[in-house]
């Protein structure tokens, strides 16, 4: 299908799918997971943090890379706080909160995904959640492993530093080491589009693809809305000023509509190329496309 035709169709179909209010409604879901998974995080980071100083500093450093400056204050603050009261007890409590508020989150991307392409959902309630929960653990370790790949690419490339003693060859040594730490993170990303397209929606036969051409305009534009947000805020921060103490959490609320939007548009964008490759299908077997319903294949 040419590029024109599928930006025109997708172009149509926001509209008709309430895209823009799904995402508003995605991101309302991602906040409320972030802080049970916050509280998770920390219970378990409060008790090694005086022994991993380094890795929980750098944690900070890669989350600032993603999160709004302003509203990483915020998020951080709650972390600090839930962390100097970390327990055993909130352990197992936060674990149990954190994957069941998720699992809610993806839920709601279920919804919204059967509703893109156009999918009447045939699960029970239970089965629906259970799906969630265990794409709520699939997604949580992918994620995990990507920023392990971030934290790992600049130890070793620190390590290669200060153990060989060429200069040039530091420099070529510890500069690949971090160029493949970031390939892995964003192959990482990658496969996390990937996850949420090919389980999230009730499809009934499912086709695996490492890279959507939707998956591909989906990080990219996630990329490219956080850059937008952050250069926003930088010269034109107006959120303080106009929501108060509030600013900093609808900031957080801002960039997490914006992640559920690329999400819901790169959907958007595989429906339909689907669609058309259904529509070449039907035509070469001489059958009327305008005469039946086309499915959404996955």
């Amino acid at each position: 299908m040419p590029a024109r035709e599928v930006f025109r169709r997708t172009w149509t179909a926001i509209f008709e799918d309430r895209v823009f209010g799904h995402a508003a409604e995605l991101g309302f879901y991602f906040l409320f997971a972030l802080f049970p998974t916050l509280l998770c995080a920390s219970s378990i980071l409060g008790l090694a943090a005086r022994s991993a100083n380094q890795i929980y500093d750098r944690l900070l450093d890669y989350l600032a890379l993603v999160i709004p400056t302003s509203a990483l204050g915020t998020v951080l603050s709650t972390f600090n706080e839930t962390t100097a009261s970390a327990s055993s007890g909130k352990v197992t409590f936060g674990l149990i909160a954190a994957v069941w508020s998720a699992s809610v989150g993806i839920s709601a991307i279920q919804d919204t995904l059967n509703v893109v392409y156009k999918i009447q959902d045939s699960r029970s309630y239970f089965m629906a959640r259970i799906h969630a929960i265990g794409l709520t653990i699939l997604l949580t370790i992918i994620v995990s492993l990507g920023l392990a790949a971030l934290l790992g690419g600049d130890y070793f490339a620190r390590l290669a530093s200060h153990q060989i003693p060429d200069h040039y060859l530091q420099i070529v040594v510890a500069g690949s080491i971090r160029v493949i730490g970031w390939i892995v993170a964003n192959a990482l990303l990658a496969l996390c589009f990937a996850v949420i397209y090919h389980w999230a929606p009730d499809c009934k036969t499912r086709r695996w693809h490492w890279l959507t051409p939707g998956g591909a305009v989906g990080i990219v534009g996630l990329l490219l809305a956080s850059l937008g947000l952050r250069v926003y805020l930088h010269f034109f921060n107006s959120f303080t000023m106009t929501y108060g103490s509030l600013g900093a959490v609808i900031t957080l609320l801002t960039w997490f509509y914006m992640t559920g939007l690329m999400i819901l548009l790169g959907a958007e964008i595989n429906s339909h190329i689907e669609a058309a490759a259904a529509e070449r299908l039907l035509a070469a077997h001489g059958v009327d496309p305008g005469r039946m319903r086309l499915p959404y294949p996955h």
